[in-house]
């Protein structure tokens, strides 16, 4: 979605609220505002000088010093491994990448990298304080899932990750590759290896 984003030049804002009180999207006073063709108020802003447009950008943000958004790879809803459905049509003939929450966050290229071309699951068995071994089994024994990618960090707690996923392949009755992706504190890919099970 393509949206301009409206920006207030602090030093001219007088803080009347004038324009958040006429912001049909409900933006609040002293942010900058995602606006439609309606968003300004009727008269305009009292100051005339203080809103301005600040450009356009896709999925209301754009990243910082880039002229346009670089697009998600998201491929579906929902990601969170605890909350996604063991049954659903995005499941069949997929790639699945199943990532430690961490993955993304340290790996800067990550949607572009990994995430593309397939269905993401994130998860942290130690935040969730969950074997996913089961649930995992049951994604894998009842839709047609290609290959299974697990994004991890370097940290122990990765490992409870890559553990339920290999019990899962072993449990499915299918034969599905796995490559096991490790990325380091810094952001680095540090190994991949790769298996059949």
């Amino acid at each position: 979605m393509i949206r301009t984003v409206i920006q207030i030049d602090r030093e001219k804002c007088n803080g009347c609220g004038a324009c958040a009180a006429a912001c049909h999207e409900g933006a609040s006073g002293g942010a900058a505002a995602p606006a439609s063709p309606h968003a300004h108020p009727a008269g305009g802003c009292p100051g005339q000088r203080v809103l301005r447009l600040a450009g356009r950008t896709e999925a209301g943000r754009r990243r910082p010093g880039t002229e346009t958004a670089a697009p998600s790879m998201l491929a579906q809803w929902p990601v969170q491994l605890r909350l996604v459905p063991v049954c659903a049509p995005f499941f069949d003939g997929c790639d699945l990448l199943i990532a430690a929450d961490c993955a993304a966050y340290a790996y800067a290229d990550f949607h572009r990298d990994y995430m593309a071309g397939h269905v993401t699951l994130i998860g942290c068995p130690k935040l969730d304080q969950a074997d996913y071994a089961e649930k995992l089994t049951e994604i894998l024994r009842n839709n047609t899932v290609r290959s299974v990618t697990v994004a991890r960090m370097e940290v122990p707690c990765c490992g409870g990750l890559v553990h339920a996923v290999q019990q899962a392949l072993e449990r499915c009755g299918r034969q599905i590759s796995l490559r096991v992706v490790t990325f380091s504190v810094g952001g680095e890919v540090r190994a991949v290896q790769e298996a059949a099970l």
